[in-house]
Formats: structure tokens, sequence, C-alpha cells
């Protein structure tokens, strides 16, 4: 799978880290949750891959529809039952950037395919030295990534890899992020670049 590792769109450069791990992607269906103008689904365009984003804002979707992305406004925060319109175990691959709902995580994992594969990256404490986010709802713990992508005991998850501390690009950040794949489907080679 070739990516265009510096694809640039109307809201900005796709995330290194989503790039670095979109290689593990099988063919299939891939959601970004909280996309927003869908920054890190740009790169995946032309590769067979079925696309869809989510996000409350639909501001950018006309762009991303004319680009053959299927797209879906949900508030994904909603108070009460969240009305979920994907079937469990439908999407060989999960993306999250720059985004933190604890509650929706086990759903989430739920989404994933047998072999599918969760990319996630998001603020951690210590960001609200450099700006937004700083409220504590919207910042992971220290090693919290970790134990999110283990709390459903319905979902077996495999931890490709994982990082937590301090980056400058795209601006100086507290972050962590992980990619992980779902067991139960066919033994792959875990290529990194």
């Amino acid at each position: 799978m070739t990516l265009c590792a510096h694809m640039v769109c109307g809201a900005g450069t796709a995330s290194a880290w989503v790039i670095r791990h979109s290689q593990l992607i099988q063919a299939g269906r891939v959601l970004d949750v909280a996309c927003g103008h869908g920054r890190n689904l740009y790169p995946l365009l032309g590769l067979g891959l079925e696309l869809f984003g989510v996000d409350r804002d639909a501001a950018a979707f006309e762009q991303l529809e004319q680009a053959g992305v299927h797209t879906l406004a949900l508030d994904l925060e909603r108070e009460g039952e969240l009305i979920w319109p994907f079937e469990d175990a439908s999407f060989s691959a999960l993306i999250v950037c720059n985004y933190l709902h604890r509650p929706l995580f086990p759903r989430l994992l739920k989404l994933l395919a047998p072999g599918g594969v969760m990319i996630y990256e998001t603020f951690a404490v210590g960001n609200e030295k450099f700006g937004k986010p700083s409220r504590a709802e919207f910042l992971l713990k220290e090693g919290e990534l970790l134990q999110l992508i283990a709390s459903s005991p319905a979902v077996a998850m495999e931890v490709i890899a994982y990082e937590s501390g301090y980056v400058d690009v795209p601006r100086p950040a507290q972050i962590q992020r992980i990619c992980a794949r779902r067991q139960g489907g066919a033994k792959q080679l875990n290529r990194l670049a």
C-alpha cells in the first residue's frame, strides 16, 4: 500500500502516526471518528478502501463526499442512547485523532472486524502547558490509552505500537498514541516504517 506521506487537504496535514500505520490496514471499510475535514482520510483515497467519516460538524462533508467518502453527521457525545448506524465487526480499521470521549471506547472496539486495526492519537495530561485542550476530561492520564484498548472483555486487542510523550510537530503537545489489532483474524506481519 503506497500512501502520500505529505497529503495536505483543506484543514491540514494528515497525522504522521496515521500515515505510518496505515500500511497495516487490510482491504475493507475504514472509519475516521471525529473526522473533521478528513485530513486522515485523504491519503487513503484510491487504495480500494471504503472510507467513512463521522463528525458532529458536517461543514466539510461536501468536499469529502465529492472525494468518495461516506459521511455521517453524528453527535458522539449526545446524552442518552447513541443511535449507532454501524454493525459490530464491520470495519477493517478505525482512525481517531485529537478526540477523546471515554464512554465511546468499548463501542469503537466492537466495530473492528477480527484482524482490524485501531490507529488512535490524542492529547494527554501535560498538554495544558501548551494550550488547548487543557481540561482533564479531554486529556489522557498516564498509560490510559493502554488501559482503554484493553477495556472490553469481548474484544481482545494486540498492541502493535504505543507512544506517550511530548511532540513539537505539528505543534507542541503532550500526546499518547496507539496502533492495535483486534485478535481473531489471520496472523499478519506488523510491517513498521
